[in-house]
């Protein structure tokens, strides 16, 4: 007796998908203000949260909204964004292998912070000579230096990798990754002369931070540049989801169908070296946020941009949040830096994804 065919498996409701992923942000974010060194029970988490801050908390509320709160809302920033870059650079690239980490636009962010952070800590120490130009470069790094540098070597690395990708007219997924290995690997050295050349021990730690990534150092008041950048590029990135559909037809097809792909592409990449710019200027690189979590979308809702782009979003936001869980309960009191956790993770997803995109191109596993 032969079974019955059965058809593709039905994709649930988008609106579905979106409702859940919201209730487990919502159940992340409550185990995040509420485990650590100090653990406070869920409920009182909750009347805290909606008491607003105050003296009025005690002590769990001074943990609560001076060291937790803000921690988790630049976690679930950090990770929405990274999730929407990756997203948006797997269809500017045609390969689900990229992702802002591995193509090296989180390196080169990190390699430009650390250089502006560097060369402004050293205002103190200058001599009389250059201590005016350094001083005002000091005064830049403090406020919008940090995330123009990192925009900057974010954009300078995904050019370089998609120019080497692209060599001889094709692209292909070891070419693709080779490119951004070469380029962090790059990026890295740099880092690490900037830091030699320094001769400051007491930054070793802070240099650490960018190239392993970590929410510990959030700030309240440093919480409105990365939100808001996140907010208008997403925005953006949505409203081109028709565009970046066509591009998943190929650049010949997408011209026909009426898209300038080069142009497009161009502008795009700008966009997305901003937004992840910026955000690494505060979480350090973080990896393979923008690697996983587009491929479960994808496969969960399909590869429409307009439906993928927000549950992308979402589930970028919960996997990180649970990440930096992990990170800072796995082996308290002491912290792992949560890039270690992501690559933990994301090592062996991606090692399984090269070998799957392997055999579908005939090249030998």
């Amino acid at each position: 007796m032969t079974r019955p065919r059965t058809g593709p498996a039905r994709r649930p409701p988008v609106a579905v998908v979106l409702l859940v992923l919201a209730a487990a942000l919502l159940a992340s974010a409550v185990a995040g203000l509420a485990l650590g060194p100090v653990r406070i029970p869920p409920g009182q988490v909750l009347d805290l949260v909606l008491r607003g801050p105050g003296p009025g908390g005690g002590a769990f509320g001074s943990i609560v909204w001076d060291v937790r709160m803000p921690r988790v809302l630049l976690g679930a920033v950090v990770g929405a964004g990274l999730a929407v870059a990756g997203t948006v650079l797997q269809a500017l690239v045609r390969n689900q292998l990229a992702d802002p980490f591995l193509l090296g636009a989180s390196s080169g962010a990190s390699a430009g912070a650390v250089l502006v952070i560097v060369l402004g800590a050293g205002a103190g120490t200058a001599g009389t000579a250059g201590a005016g130009a350094l001083a005002g470069l000091a005064g830049f790094a403090g406020g919008a230096g940090v995330p123009a540098a990192a925009f900057a070597g974010s954009m300078c690395a995904l050019v370089a990798v998609y120019a080497m990708a692209r060599r001889g007219g094709s692209m292909t997924t070891g070419r693709l990754v080779l490119a951004g290995v070469a380029v962090q690997y790059v990026l890295s050295a740099l880092t690490s002369l900037v830091l030699v050349l320094a001769a400051r021990p007491d930054q070793v730690r802070s240099v650490l931070f960018w190239t392993l990534g970590g929410l510990g150092g959030a700030r309240p008041d440093e919480l409105a540049l990365p939100a808001a950048v996140l907010a208008a590029g997403t925005a953006l990135l949505t409203a081109l989801a028709r565009p970046l559909d066509l591009l998943l037809a190929g650049e010949e097809g997408a011209h026909t169908l009426g898209l300038d792909a080069g142009r497009f592409r161009a502008a795009v990449f700008v966009l997305v070296s901003l937004v992840v710019g910026v955000l690494v200027a505060y979480s350090g690189a973080i990896g393979f946020v923008g690697l996983m979590v587009p491929h479960a979308a994808r496969m969960v809702v399909g590869a429409a941009h307009r439906s993928l782009l927000p549950v992308a979003a979402l589930g970028g936001a919960v996997f990180l949040l649970l990440a930096d869980l992990i990170a800072r309960t796995a082996a308290a009191p002491e912290e792992i830096p949560v890039g270690v956790v992501t690559a933990l993770v994301g090592g062996p997803f991606f090692l399984w994804m090269l070998r799957r995109s392997t055999r579908t191109e005939g090249l030998p596993a």
